[in-house]
């Protein structure tokens, strides 16, 4: 037999060999005798790309699924089931009493769902004179731009919570690079009426109203961009308080952006959340179960997008004022 028409054999491999093992090893595309091997199966990356973007797509609805459960589980572990349907139109008690545990609390959770993603891709949009309403202990602060911004209003009717607020941006700033050379007390100034003020800003105001009362605007116009996050919850008439936001903003170039819970897309969950409600309400002076789309239709605000999350109860949406706003200055 000649040598070439031997076959080599390693070690501990099988003495017989099918011609389909004999070419299993060899490179796709091998040439032998002059021609080509067929590729029948592709390219190897592009067979292991398409089998990992369905593991991938459906790892990502089972964290989410198991991240949005958990935060569930535990928001329905801390209320019990009661009667009744009404919460104080002043809930600032409620928060002013979970001031300094709250941020601890939602931390959490927050992560869980991915809310921070949210609440910095809402906040990143704030330009020119920005007003946020329901500013809490100020957990969008960490996410603005302060070269955008021409002035910052924050308002909020808890007292401790927006004092948490103010500490927040205070710390911010001083640790931005252009403020470095500066002592703390020049980089900073507190004037007479309370307002500090800073090199990077015009004025920045903090609050502590409700946010149906009337608000001075810094320019004639109005703001240029109004924000919420998770206060329509916890304000009583919240379509009124739309409209309020309508009126002072810029009524031609002013946005007003929303991150809000609310109602699902499911009836199932609807019922759950109704069931919990009055509890949740009472505990943190937070309606869970409020219709977000009908009250955003009743504010009389044009809606430029809406969109949802986390089987439909975050709603991210953009407003601007609506062809019927109202002229009265406020």
């Amino acid at each position: 037999m000649r040598a070439s028409q031997c076959l080599l054999v390693n070690r501990g491999s099988s003495p017989k060999a099918t011609g389909h093992d004999r070419f299993r090893n060899e490179p796709r595309g091998y040439e032998r005798n002059g021609a080509a091997l067929p590729n029948a199966r592709g390219s190897p990356n592009t067979a292991r790309r398409a089998r990992r973007g369905p593991l991938i797509f459906g790892g990502l609805v089972v964290y989410c699924t198991v991240c949005y459960g958990t935060y569930f589980y535990m928001s329905l572990g801390n209320t019990a089931k009661m009667s009744g349907t009404e919460v104080a139109e002043d809930v600032s008690d409620r928060y002013n009493h979970t001031a300094q545990s709250f941020d601890k609390e939602v931390d959490t959770t927050e992560k869980l769902m991915g809310l921070g993603w949210l609440r910095r891709s809402l906040t990143r949009q704030a330009t020119g004179h920005v007003l946020e309403v329901s500013v809490g202990t100020g957990r969008n602060i960490r996410y603005y731009d302060p070269t955008k911004c021409s002035s910052i209003t924050f308002v909020d009717q808890s007292a401790e919570m927006i004092e948490i607020a103010r500490r927040k941006f205070r710390g911010m700033f001083d640790l931005l690079p252009e403020f470095q050379h500066l002592g703390a007390h020049e980089a900073r100034k507190l004037n007479s009426s309370g307002i500090d003020t800073y090199p990077q800003y015009q004025r920045c105001r903090f609050l502590t109203q409700s946010s149906h009362d009337p608000i001075p605007r810094p320019v004639p116009n109005g703001f240029d961009t109004i924000l919420q996050s998770m206060g329509i919850c916890s304000t009583t008439n919240p379509s009124a308080l739309l409209s309020h936001l309508g009126r002072l903003a810029n009524p031609t170039t002013g946005r007003i952006l929303l991150l809000e819970h609310g109602r699902s897309n499911y009836e199932w969950l609807n019922r759950i959340l109704d069931e919990h409600a009055p509890a949740h309400a009472d505990k943190h002076g937070c309606w869970w179960n409020r219709d977000i789309q009908k009250i955003v239709q009743d504010s009389g605000l044009e809606v430029v997008q809406i969109k949802r999350y986390h089987f439909g109860t975050t709603w991210w949406i953009e407003l601007k004022p609506g062809l019927g706003r109202a002229k009265a200055s406020e």
